[in-house]
């Protein structure tokens, strides 16, 4: 986008035509005890040249690596064609449209994002999106508490992403909503839908069902759903929305569907950038639209019979009273979502399948491969979208720690998150990754735990005169 500074003179004209002596004086009225003073933090301005090199200099320290790693944010490929739109001032500069007459292009472009994630998802409506997928859920949980009016507990399987669970905690925490925690098969690395009968006649509000769950496995969302709505609860799906293009999109998940749609768009023409800006999307059954937080946009026709687009509801702070508010949602990342809505636009539905199925079969070549080096297996014997749990014989973050010294990033430590699982890590393969790519990463592994497994580290002897 160009930039395109006021000269001096510029300022200096400006000034006089409106008859103030300097640009201090038009905040005059403002105490000089209210006033921030200098901004002695804030660095010297830098020429172009040198914000340049700064910013290649930063973008250098990231390092150039083969990458394995998803947990929630994934190196996909992303069209040239998306961010040259994308970076047109039209939309680069487009926050949200306040000012609906003068916002035509942006509402349409909300419009067509919403009318895509529907079709997508399978539900009746979709949000202009949220901040991100993390407090995309905790605002399902919110809604769905609302909508049922009695339960304020919430059943949250431990396959759900744990940073998610984290997020949803602390949102909720404080506005009486319990959060029960499932516990995953040790063999399937899913939730059983036979294991949640000891809470059958409690009162609770929803059941989340991530699809793929953190683990990459697929759960058995039909049954999942269908006992949710047996039980007088909510069913909120976390889903990715990669995976949609293969998968039973949750609209249609068991006899009813899921209610509330939730998740991470950064898979739709958001690139890694050191994990962020992403965004969330939310759709929902009809029903429970006026729960959603956010906003909707609606097409219309003018007085004229013309097409037009406008903000059709707005359940926020911002637009209406906070008692009648579902929200305090005051940021759609919308350039996220120009974004997405290019890329969705460019590759259509055949594209998105064909990028799916791609992770898919790069995922299996991947699991095959490690899984043939000696003291390498696979935990979970389900079956799988892009991302699986391996457990090594070795220290995982010593394998990760000599991977990473050969230009590879090779999974996601889950030590932290899942100990009961010993040394495990989570990878991914999307369809960026190539065969060479595996091949060097399962060289490279195998040489990692062979040498580690030949030569295990020193055991620290104790001093005998101490």
């Amino acid at each position: 986008m160009p930039f395109i500074p006021h000269t001096d003179a510029d300022i200096k004209a400006m000034l006089q035509s409106i008859g103030a002596g300097s640009i201090n004086a038009l905040f005059d009225e403002i105490p000089e005890a209210l006033r921030a003073g200098r901004l002695t933090q804030v660095p010297e301005g830098m020429s172009e040249m040198e914000v340049a090199r700064l910013m290649a200099t930063r973008a250098q320290q990231d390092g150039t690596y083969i990458n394995f790693i998803g947990a929630g944010a994934y190196e996909h490929h992303i069209p040239a064609a998306v961010w040259e739109i994308v970076t047109r001032g039209e939309f680069y500069s487009a926050y949200t449209p306040y000012q609906a007459e003068a916002s035509q292009g942006t509402l349409q472009l909300l419009y067509e994002y919403q009318t895509m994630m529907a079709s997508l998802t399978g539900m009746d409506v979709s949000n202009a999106s949220l901040y991100d997928g993390a407090s995309g859920l905790a605002e399902a949980v919110l809604m769905a508490v609302r909508a049922h009016k009695k339960a304020r507990r919430i059943l949250m399987p431990s396959t759900v992403h744990p940073i998610y669970r984290r997020v949803v905690h602390a949102i909720v925490r404080n506005q009486g909503v319990e959060l029960i925690e499932l516990p995953h098969c040790t063999e399937g690395g899913h939730t059983i839908p036979e294991s949640l009968k000891r809470y059958e006649g409690g009162e609770f509000a929803a059941l989340v069902i991530p699809q793929p769950n953190f683990f990459g496995v697929l759960e058995e969302v039909d049954a999942l759903t269908d006992w949710a709505h047996a039980q007088n609860m909510f069913a909120i799906a976390l889903v990715n929305p990669t995976a949609l293009a293969m998968l039973t999109p949750p609209g249609e998940w068991g006899a009813k569907g899921a209610d509330i749609a939730v998740g991470e768009g950064q898979p739709l023409g958001a690139p890694l950038s050191s994990g962020g800006p992403y965004f969330g999307f939310m759709c929902c059954k009809e029903p429970l639209m006026r729960q959603m937080p956010g906003r909707i946009v609606g097409r219309t026709v003018d007085k004229d019979g013309k097409p037009g687009f406008t903000l059709t509801l707005q359940a926020r702070e911002q637009h209406i009273r906070r008692s009648k508010a579902t929200s305090n949602i005051c940021t759609n990342q919308g350039l996220m979502v120009a974004a997405a809505t290019v890329y969705m636009a460019l590759l259509g539905p055949d594209g998105l399948e064909r990028v799916a199925a791609a992770c898919h079969a790069h995922t299996l070549a991947l699991v095959d491969k490690l899984t043939a080096i000696k003291g390498i297996e696979r935990v979970f014997n389900r079956p799988i979208f892009h991302e699986t749990v391996l457990r090594l014989d070795i220290p995982v973050s010593d394998a990760l720690r000599a991977l990473e010294a050969q230009g590879i990033l090779g999974g996601y430590d889950l030590s932290e998150h899942y100990p009961q699982l010993g040394q495990c890590m989570l990878v991914c393969a999307t369809e960026t990754r190539t065969p060479e790519d595996i091949e060097q990463y399962a060289f490279h592994l195998e040489r990692v735990v062979s040498k580690r497994r030949l030569d295990p580290p020193c055991a620290v002897k104790a001093n005998p005169n101490a």
